[in-house]
């Protein structure tokens, strides 16, 4: 444990913390490191740093420093493709070290960081994570911690899988079919392959297949239908799904015997997203708010899917709170769900 005493008495004892020298416009450093023993000739820098008291080690078995109660807590938290960086100030980062998607148990956390002398802070969840990106970080709010507490954290962790992992992305195989009888017909260029090959572009996928079709139920399904004979892993269904009267994308959907999951979602812009499934193949219905807009639903749903995640309607009932993006460029928005 720790006993603060004047530094004028510390001769002989040994340091309980770092201690950071800071000389404005010039530097920051750690002027003397934990377990150093304080000399005579340490006074002086001591005083001049304005430190009159220090805290010196006085040894408790039943109590924890805060770099090895960080490692321990990183230990604790990191869960599959995660790995944590060197103490730095108390403080561990949690890593990523593959493409994909982060999850977080938002309820665990929660309960964590209850705990009054423990902070984890974490990014969102669902955040698209690359190799390097840090995803979290903990440190304990004390310099020492009682070894049972840190027990009853890991033990909770332990009891309730992990807190923090990464679903790395596993489809890569995109088919795309683009609805429309202007564009079957060439009176105009279709403009959504070029923005949905970006899209999956940065999330490790390509577009696999690709065919444009007028709006024709029969059509439509059987272009759906084609693009899993042929391997797709997603399909997209692009275009044709407003309440316009030539808009069949929906039935045509429907007829190539997938199921509806949800059509319409509470986020602006996309709400009129389809998602269904046909044996077991993500179907995602791309409104023209695709074209027009940087970011809308499908950016929120397409890396769950190619991280292999299922998307019930309930998950896009959910996307309502935090669903409506402002456009900002950039987003100031500190918990956009589009930006995040």
């Amino acid at each position: 444990m720790l006993k603060k005493i004047k530094v004028e008495q510390a001769i002989g004892f040994t340091l309980g913390h770092d201690m950071t020298k800071v000389v404005p416009g010039e530097c920051k450093v750690a002027a003397f490191r934990r377990g150093h023993i304080i000399k005579d000739e340490d006074i002086p820098e001591l005083l001049s740093m304005g430190k009159e008291h220090i805290y010196v080690i006085e040894e408790d078995e039943g109590e924890v420093h805060e770099e090895e109660a960080a490692c321990r807590l990183a230990r604790a938290f990191a869960g599959p493709n995660l790995s944590f960086s060197g103490v730095k100030e108390g403080r561990i980062d949690i890593v990523s070290h593959a493409s994909g998607l982060l999850r977080v148990n938002a309820v665990l956390l929660n309960e964590i960081n209850r705990f009054e002398e423990i902070v984890i802070a974490t990014r969102h969840n669902n955040t698209v994570c690359q190799p390097g990106m840090v995803v979290g970080g903990t440190k304990i709010i004390p310099l020492y911690i009682a070894d049972a507490t840190l027990r009853q954290v890991e033990e909770l962790c332990h009891r309730r899988s992990e807190l923090l992992r990464v679903l790395p992305f596993k489809l890569h195989k995109v088919g795309v079919v683009v609805t429309g009888s202007e564009v079957y017909k060439g009176r105009i260029k279709d403009k959504f392959v070029d923005v949905i090959e970006a899209k999956v572009k940065a999330l490790g996928a390509h577009v696999h297949h690709q065919t444009v079709v007028t709006d024709d139920e029969d059509m439509i399904a059987q272009a759906i239908l084609n693009m899993k004979n042929v391997g797709c892993e997603i399909i997209f269904a692009c275009g044709g799904l407003s309440v316009d009267p030539d808009d069949v994308t929906v039935e045509g959907v429907k007829r190539s015997g997938a199921r509806i999951i949800s059509y319409g979602a509470p986020v602006m812009p996309g709400v009129m997203l389809l998602a269904g499934e046909l044996n077991g193949i993500p179907i995602i219905g791309a409104p023209a708010a695709v074209i027009w807009n940087k970011a809308t639903v499908v950016d929120l749903i397409l890396p769950r899917l190619i991280a292999g995640e299922k998307v019930s309607r309930e998950d896009i009932v959910a996307l309502g709170h935090g669903g409506l993006c402002l456009g900002c460029q950039p987003c100031t928005y500190p918990i956009c769900p589009f930006c995040k």
